[in-house]
């Protein structure tokens, strides 16, 4: 039993097993031609194990313990250990290589966010970015996001950087792990809706973490994540799987009625629109087709066309009548407001102060 204690294996640095079998031989006085008649080995394949040039192949870490007294499983265990330190290795100099995929990565910025460890060398960067995207060199993150089939790829008017885009959306999806849901239902989702709407009015300071219950319950997940530098998206909708869609949200305009009217745009691409998309969303797209129905649907659930146009009818708009009808309307007064604005019936500098700001603590 004392020679089972001697003999676990905890090292700082990874040498050959064959070294440690060579000491042993050393200690015990015998000669590798010695062990080699004694395992029934040729003596050329104990002199590779050696140095090195030979694996010890389970079988014969079961001879080396009926011969040495020392486990089978040290052995083993020597010999893995050794092989994955030289694995490593080769991987290190593969991602030394891979720079130039580091260049299209916003690495900085992510690590203070939080996103990253702060690794110094490039090729500890390489390999921090293959853990975080799940993907084994960056052939295969050209192969993975080269087949997403996202929106914004099919315009040539989008300023977004891909790189960056992909961090924001691999983020995510990391954030959606955390996230238990109910079955997706589409009736559902339309009620929620509708409840999540009437929270609009009052806009409490943990609106997030409501919504994302409220839409948790009918299989919907929702994940807030900042924007990154380059990625010009503030908002996302996707299905992870055939029964379970995701919306990400970057918060990117700061005020109520850009989170309000994302989040039901966004909702529309998950009702209406293909599983197989991506729909990175922002102002340059607003005349692919898709995104012209997803603003229909945010613009109009929020506010119904039929109240709008009796609206309008008014002589003036004034701030008062603005908060007076987003209160007949059960909605947010920066809404009504942001609507108007889009619309050209209201200065862009006008009634702001009815927009509550949002933001990231």
């Amino acid at each position: 039993m004392s020679e089972v204690r001697k003999y676990t294996y905890a090292p700082e640095t990874v040498t050959p097993p064959g070294e440690t079998l060579e000491e042993v031989l050393v200690e015990r006085g015998m000669t590798q031609a010695e062990l080699a008649i004694r395992t029934g080995r040729p003596t050329k394949t104990i002199n590779e194990i050696v140095k090195g040039k030979a694996a010890i192949t389970p079988e014969t870490a079961l001879q080396f313990e009926l011969v040495l007294g020392i486990p089978s499983s040290f052995w083993s265990a020597r010999e893995q250990l050794y092989r994955e330190a030289l694995a490593r290795a080769r991987e290190k100099k593969s991602h030394e290589k891979q720079i130039d995929w580091l260049k299209q990565i916003p690495y900085r910025e992510m690590v203070k966010l939080g996103w990253l460890e702060d690794r110094k060398g490039s090729g500890e960067k390489v390999e921090e970015l293959l853990r975080y995207f799940g993907v084994a060199s960056a052939a295969s993150w050209d192969d993975l996001w080269g087949q997403t089939q996202v929106s914004f790829r099919r315009s040539p008017s989008f300023k977004g950087e891909p790189g960056s885009v992909a961090a924001w959306l691999r983020k995510g999806r990391i954030e959606s792990f955390h996230l238990k849901t109910s079955n997706f239902s589409a009736n559902a989702f339309r009620d929620a809706l509708f409840e999540i709407r009437a929270l609009t009015g009052s806009l409490p300071d943990d609106f997030a973490s409501i919504v994302v219950e409220k839409l948790s319950k009918v299989g919907v997940k929702l994940v807030f994540v900042p924007e990154l530098p380059k990625t010009c998206a503030w908002g996302a909708a996707r299905w992870l799987s055939q029964t379970t869609p995701l919306i990400q949200l970057s918060l990117r305009y700061k005020t109520d009625d850009h989170l309000w009217f994302t989040l039901f745009h966004e909702a529309a691409h998950i009702l209406f629109h293909g599983k197989r998309t991506v729909f990175v969303d922002t102002d340059e797209l607003a005349d692919a087709e898709e995104e012209r129905e997803a603003n229909a649907f945010a613009r109009d659930f929020l506010v119904p066309p039929a109240d709008y146009e009796k609206f309008l009818r008014r002589r003036s708009v004034s701030c008062v009548e603005i908060e007076r009808f987003a209160l007949a309307l059960g909605i947010a007064p920066g809404i009504v407001v942001g609507r108007l604005q889009h619309d050209g019936k209201l200065r862009r500098d006008s009634c702001n102060d009815l927009k509550i700001p949002v933001g990231w603590l």
